[in-house]
């Protein structure tokens, strides 16, 4: 019994780290900058594993980067967004995959709310555009 419920938390955290590329590669594909993610699995009351972040100069960008994560999560993996806020200003968008909430910020709301340094106990991972 052990070994099936391990095998299945392996799998699912791949499933995992292939929404986490999907996410990653979807927003250089609409130019976003300042790209990271957290790590908050190891983190105590951690609401998911994964934080994704970053940022636009305009919220028509902000915009369509979020449209476009949700587009290639759908498109190449099948998963639906559960829970998405901040379309109606597009200032700071969230979308929640379960384990993995994506925020897209407007640049300016990025450097005040800084969020990544909330959250500085957690493994940060950059990515840089040469990695797509």
């Amino acid at each position: 019994m052990t070994k099936k419920v391990a095998k299945k938390e392996i799998r699912e955290e791949k499933e995992t780290l292939g929404l986490l590329d999907v996410i990653v590669e979807a927003m250089f594909e609409k130019k976003a900058e300042n790209i990271i993610s957290l790590d908050l699995s190891s983190l105590d009351n951690s609401v998911c594993k994964y934080f994704v972040i970053c940022n636009a100069d305009s919220t028509t960008q902000v915009s369509a980067i979020a449209e476009n994560v949700e587009d290639r999560t759908r498109e190449r993996l099948g998963e639906r967004v559960w829970r998405k806020d901040g379309f109606e200003n597009s200032l700071w968008v969230v979308l929640d995959y379960g384990d993995i909430v994506v925020h897209v910020f407007q640049t300016e709301c990025r450097n005040f709310y800084r969020l990544e340094n909330l959250w500085a106990d957690a493994e940060l991972k950059r990515y840089a555009d040469d990695i797509k």
